[in-house]
């Protein structure tokens, strides 16, 4: 009879629970999967899981990697089992935990070529209640972000999942097959005869082989074929033949694993519907120097238009330090005519110390003035609407807005027409300790009484990501984003000496002439400029610029 694994109520989940990873792109994770991550008391990952899916992870979860990779197995398959049983274990002897987990995190679909099922068998035999969570498998992700469907009704209405090898780690004897023939046990006539789409896993080292018996049993040499490496990753290469051609394409376009190989008629829809690597920035590196706290907002924006992004936080938001001043000032905000907000993280800062003084958007002054959209839309963002905005980010501009709208809001105010008087009116500045003195300048000479409060403060990290590192001394960022001066000279003294000639090769962004100048002063010149000088306007500027070197070319 067989065994299946009895469920303790003590627990109100599965001891352990086998997710799926999906392909790669974070965005095709699961929620049941996410959520099941913030549950984890321990995580065992795979290679081929998105490492940046352990940030669903509780701080406090042990994260143990079992990556294999050809020829650098860390832990063979029965390693694995035993380990994920040993965890379960130590987890159920614990009193402290009901309610957490043991998630293994499993590239793909833990049921597709990705032996979860003898995981599952393990945790059967050990008597340990699981669950499985798929994910979106390989074979079906990957077709689809190189614009092949893997059915079509002009073509098949079949498609076959293969594996392309069956020996995943030398020293697993269970796996092994005859040694010239890691496919040996691929019904090759019956796949030449079916036909339909072929979707081969994991077989780019054997592919003259495969491709070679398909021939040998049937199969059209002409029957279209792809090979997609890194499906669904910003670094997606795709090659596209024949059956005949495509093992040496590969070769020639030195495609590693981990690849996927489709061959069928479907591929010849290819040029037709391949919208994934068709994007603007598809192929661009972009390093994104922005605050940890702020950069995912330009980063999603390059990422949605196909560029691989790597975050280079060159800014750390820290509490002001006089803390009590800032909370005085939120407190009295209600005295003042105007209070000024010139960043959104001036807007976070004095959303979080009005969390802490239990005040809301009944404490602000009857007006609020917001520098450029985004600092707008973080005001929105907490319930409050600006009176006033300036078009762009650029302090003279938004101090000309302030003069303007409180010069004509009382005529009592303006007697000439020429004259531009705020006496009497009073501002309240909330920003970061180091701030350009342009805009309190430019109020006071117009008369008004202004209180210039920093409501937060900004570091130097300690260092670069090391991913970062790596790819300016690898010569694989095309582009650096440059969102303040604050970005540009800190990205110079964290840099090693011989790193900042790398940023000089590199096409810099800079988000307005601020940045522009301090860009200049650091000999690193702008070679791109925002018009519009917010992150809308940066990723327009750089999305024309990509697209009219591409023309040139």
């Amino acid at each position: 009879m067989a065994t299946t694994p009895s469920f303790n109520p003590k627990y109100p989940l599965p001891i352990a629970v086998l997710v799926g990873a999906g392909p790669g792109d974070i965005g095709l994770f699961t929620l049941a999967g996410a959520r099941t991550l913030a549950l984890a008391s321990v995580v065992i990952y795979d290679a081929l899981a998105n490492p940046d899916l352990l940030a669903f992870c509780s701080p406090e979860a042990e994260l143990i990697y079992v990556g294999k990779r050809a020829g650098l197995h860390s832990f063979t398959q029965p390693e694995i089992n035993a380990l994920l049983v040993k965890k379960c274990r130590e987890y159920m002897a614990r009193p402290d935990c009901p309610g957490r987990c043991i998630v293994r995190l499993k590239g793909g679909d833990p049921f597709v070529f990705g032996r979860g099922g003898e995981e599952a068998q393990a945790l059967t035999q050990a008597q340990i209640p699981f669950a499985v969570i798929p994910g979106i498998t390989a074979g079906i992700a990957g077709p689809a972000y190189a614009g092949i469907p893997v059915t079509h009704r002009d073509f098949t209405s079949t498609v076959t999942f293969i594996t392309g090898h069956q020996q995943e780690d030398s020293s697993d004897k269970s796996s092994a097959v005859p040694s010239g023939d890691e496919s040996s046990n691929v019904d090759y006539p019956a796949l030449a005869k079916l036909g339909g789409t072929l979707v081969f896993y994991m077989g780019v080292k054997n592919l003259p082989h495969i491709t070679q018996r398909l021939m040998d049993c049937g199969l059209n040499a002409d029957t279209p074929a792809a090979v997609v490496r890194m499906a669904t990753h910003p670094e997606q290469q795709t090659v596209a033949g024949t059956v005949k051609t495509i093992a040496q394409l590969a070769q020639k376009a030195e495609i590693k694993a981990p690849a996927i190989t489709i061959i069928g008629k479907v591929v010849s829809v290819r040029e037709q519907m391949n919208w994934f690597e068709s994007r603007p920035l598809f192929g661009q590196t972009i390093l994104v120097t922005r605050t940890r706290q702020q950069a995912s907002t330009l980063s999603d924006k390059l990422l949605e238009l196909g560029a691989r992004v790597i975050e280079a936080p060159t800014i750390e938001i820290a509490k002001p330090t006089d803390r009590q001043a800032a909370l005085t000032a939120i407190q009295d905000m209600t005295n003042y005519d105007c209070v000024v907000f010139t960043s959104a993280n001036g807007v976070q800062s004095a959303h979080q110390a009005m969390i802490a003084l239990e005040l809301d958007a009944r404490d602000f002054a009857a007006t609020v003035a917001a520098i450029g959209p985004a600092t707008a839309d973080a005001l929105n963002s907490i319930g409050i609407t600006p009176d006033i905005v300036s078009t762009d980010a650029i302090s003279e501009e938004l101090a000309l807005e302030l003069i303007n709208y409180f010069s004509r809001i009382d005529p009592a105010k303006e007697p000439d027409a020429a004259k531009l008087d705020l006496s009497g009116y009073r501002f309240l500045l909330l920003r970061a300790e180091i701030a350009r003195p342009s805009l309190v300048k430019m109020l006071r000479n117009a008369g008004a009484a202004v209180d210039d409060v920093p409501i937060y403060q900004t570091r130097i990290p300690e260092s670069l990501p090391e991913n970062a590192i790596e790819a300016l001394q690898n010569g694989a960022v095309d582009w650096i984003t440059f969102t303040s001066a604050s970005t540009a000279k800190n990205l110079f003294t964290m840099l090693p000496e011989n790193l900042r000639s790398v940023v000089g090769k590199c096409r810099r962004l800079s988000i307005g002439p601020t940045t522009s100048r301090a860009l200049a002063e650091l000999g690193w010149p702008a070679t791109l400029e925002a018009q519009h000088h917010d992150i809308p306007g940066m990723v327009h500027a750089m999305v024309e610029e990509t697209l009219r070197s591409a023309g040139a070319s």
